[in-house]
């Protein structure tokens, strides 16, 4: 029993003797960051002004300190579940770092605040810059933006590697917080010309199952969405085009290449146009999107939070 007891002390000073260095020594988190962040030791040595090999020290020093393997030797490298709480860990710290530069700090010399973010495709491209656009000019903020699918983005913000993310997600994470902020409308759209060929009967299994479909990547479900619900049913296989560009997939539909979902931001003026018809005006798939961040007393934070919700109330549906 006494040695039981007497291993567990040992084991706790050790922890709280790492716990003591870590919290000082940010170079070697920081190490660790620029791997997970710019995809190679190569390019965080870069980053740092420092050489690759002592990039990789101060990683393996980490790790030696922790006890974990903290970011797996892959390419690109990916951090571990331990490596990712540290990035989280860091991520946090830098930002107090920099609020508090910002408040103590003389407003002619203020100097750029970088903030990582979690965003789906769409709403890059058709709202999130008109949102941001005031913020960025009066913040001086430098947006670190990493593009995933709408049900994807809020795991960047679990893994510690954005800051905030937003999600299809209706529930907050732990040590998060969870604003909605709108939805965007899914329609199924075509040429009018390929919606003569392929579809003289409407919108049906059987025409389905021979017309190629266009789908922005396989993590993207709008297209089965809205088949389910116009059909009741989603034939096991359809002709697919996988195209993983905004501008190039709208492309395919209006070249009647192919018919696809398109959010009304896109397709309302191909519509007034005559480049596009919807092939199911009654039936529509709504994406609601949520903000998540951290549960952070960062005075940057809070204002593109504020921001994000008192623009989206005129870019998005509600």
């Amino acid at each position: 029993m006494a040695e039981r007891l007497k291993s567990k002390i040992n084991c706790f000073n050790v922890s709280l003797a790492m716990l003591i260095y870590l919290m000082f020594d940010y170079k070697l988190i920081e190490a660790l960051a620029m791997v997970a962040r710019e995809g190679s030791f190569d390019n965080a040595a870069k980053a740092l002004y420092i050489t690759q090999s002592a990039v990789s020290q101060r990683v393996k020093l980490l790790e030696e300190l922790t006890g974990q393997i903290l970011i797996a030797r892959t390419t690109p490298p990916q951090a571990t579940s331990a490596g990712q709480k540290l990035l989280k860990h860091y991520l946090q710290v830098k930002q107090l770092e920099d609020d508090l530069t910002g408040e103590i700090g003389e407003p002619a010399n203020k100097g750029f605040a970088s903030i990582t973010l979690g965003v789906n495709a769409d709403s890059l491209t058709f709202w999130l810059i008109d949102a941001l656009q005031s913020f960025i000019f009066e913040e001086r903020a430098l947006l670190d933006i990493r593009v995933d699918d709408q049900e994807q983005t809020h795991q960047l913000l679990k893994n510690g590697e954005v800051m905030g993310c937003i999600s299809t997600q209706d529930q907050p994470m732990q040590g998060c917080r969870i604003k909605y902020l709108g939805r965007m409308d899914y329609h199924m759209m075509a040429a009018p010309e390929f919606a003569a060929r392929y579809f003289t009967n409407g919108l049906t299994v059987e025409e389905v199952c021979h017309a190629p479909a266009i789908i922005f990547d396989r993590k993207d479900d709008l297209h089965y969405k809205l088949l389910h619900q116009a059909l009741g049913e989603v034939p096991e296989s359809i002709p697919t085009h996988y195209v993983p560009s905004i501008e190039k997939f709208a492309e395919y539909i209006v070249l009647g290449l192919a018919y696809g979902m398109l959010p009304d931001q896109q397709s309302t003026s191909l519509v007034n146009a005559g480049q596009v018809v919807s092939l199911s005006p009654d039936c529509r798939v709504s994406v609601k999107l949520y903000w998540h961040c951290w549960n952070l007393k960062s005075d940057l934070l809070e204002k593109l939070t504020q921001r994000l919700i008192n623009k989206t109330k005129t870019l998005l549906k509600k």
